[in-house]
């Protein structure tokens, strides 16, 4: 694309240096709305008690039970979006996405049971949740291929500040609408609008448009030429690249979401106050958050595997910490990390999966790669609940996840580094979609 082409290209309005950050604003936005899972812990004791007034006295593991099928569901269903999102766009599948998860909160207002509002809020939300989550992932990352750790960083903020401004909208609508069940319904109605009116906007550049002023870096001598690979998803997953990421990020996701699922229990049971203790999960959400934007400027500046190695050394100096002094200011501490690095790895992820497979295929790639979200959900959860009826105490899950971040600094030494570019023989660049 030539300069004198570059002025006609607009972003709502803008001229593209500066309406691509709109677009930003509006994936953030929209992550918000996606977001609201992280919140189930607020809704987790309304939603025991109401069950328990209309018959069904549900166990704590059972009420566990929404939670891990929505992230379940969520991570697994990230790449059916991804071949559809090239073909019809990503404000279409957004827009899906959107009334899937609205009307996913919506009927979970009918539950009557954990297992039916697992089936109504878990699959249908999650389900929407899977398609609508990669769209605003996708747009920053082809905006920005010069800023690309960041912006991704800043979109998936979003995500994590949901349950903060979630929980505390869902606090009052409980007290001030007449519990949990029209509180769903409200929100179902929020986040479908929201959602859907806001992926409008979402758009992809035209192919070949780069920032005024910018060209790709060059790269090191004998060193691979990461920003020139465009492998398709076949590619992708023929190498070792692909499995070292996707195992150091099941590893990044089950430590953070094995925390957040434990969250208050663990604090209450050091004998925190359960008022306290949802403050803090608030606090904790906000540093989820804010991981997302450090990490994604750490991944531009130090390169995916250094920062990759830089979580693995706070995940597990978190987890041997609290695991040996097993105190309240220890529990704060190491949450803060366990939440900001899973903040961090929801940005570092998508940011490596462009910058060492390209962005041609990106969509589909990511949804591949995001399957990771998922086993970490469900490997997190289940993990934490059997060491809790094993011991009667989540404290011995800490020196596991201790070691599981070690064995992700050996993965991440060993195989996340961008792959080898074929041959011209040998390679078939990925399809201008």
């Amino acid at each position: 694309m030539t300069e004198e082409s570059k002025p006609e290209v607009r972003v709502l309005g803008m001229a593209p240096e500066a309406g691509r950050w709109l677009l930003v604003l509006v994936g953030l936005t929209i992550q918000l709305c996606l977001g609201a899972i992280y919140a189930y812990s607020v809704f987790k004791g309304p939603l025991a008690k109401y069950f328990a007034s209309i018959g069904d006295k549900p166990s704590d593991t059972a009420m566990l039970v929404p939670y891990i099928v929505f992230l379940a569901v969520f991570g697994l269903s990230m790449p059916l979006a991804g071949k559809p999102m090239e073909k019809y766009g990503p404000r279409t599948i957004a827009a899906i996405g959107g009334v899937l998860v609205g009307l996913g909160w919506f009927l979970a207002s009918f539950a009557t049971s954990p297992m039916l509002l697992a089936v109504l809020y878990g699959v249908i939300g999650g389900l929407g949740v899977g398609l609508a989550y990669g769209c605003p992932i996708a747009v920053s990352t082809r905006w920005f291929p010069d800023r690309r750790g960041l912006a991704v960083g800043l979109t998936v903020l979003g995500f994590g500040f949901s349950a903060f401004l979630t929980g505390k909208l869902a606090d009052w609508l409980m007290a001030s609408r007449g519990g949990v069940m029209p509180t769903f319904k409200i929100l179902g109605v929020v986040f479908l609008v929201v959602t859907v009116l806001l992926s409008l906007l979402l758009r992809f550049p035209p192919k070949g448009w780069t920032p005024a002023g910018w060209t790709p870096p060059a790269p090191k001598a004998g060193a691979p030429a990461a920003e020139k690979v465009e492998l398709d998803r076949g590619q992708m997953l023929r190498t070792g690249s692909f499995w070292g990421l996707w195992a150091c990020y099941t590893i990044g996701t089950l430590a953070g979401l094995m925390a957040i699922g434990i969250a208050k229990p663990v604090g209450t049971d050091l004998g925190i106050a359960s008022a306290t203790a949802t403050t803090l999960v608030g606090i904790f959400a906000v540093c989820n958050g804010v991981g997302r934007p450090i990490f994604g400027a750490l991944t531009d500046k130090l390169g995916v595997r250094n920062t990759a190695l830089l979580s693995y050394l706070l995940i597990g100096g978190a987890s041997v910490f609290l695991w040996q002094a097993w105190s309240q200011t220890a529990y704060i501490v190491a949450f803060i990390v366990l939440w900001a690095c899973l903040g961090g790895w929801l940005a570092l992820a998508p940011a490596a999966t462009a910058s060492f497979f390209g962005t041609k295929d990106y969509a589909r790639n990511y949804g591949v790669m995001f399957t990771a979200y998922g086993a970490g959900a469900i490997i997190g959860s289940v993990l934490a609940g059997q060491m809790k009826d094993i011991f009667g105490s989540y404290l011995n899950v800490f020196p596991i996840v201790a070691g599981l971040a070690v064995l992700g600094i050996v993965i991440a030494l060993a195989l996340v580094k961008p792959p080898q570019v074929p041959a011209a023989s040998e390679a078939k660049p990925a399809e201008a979609k």
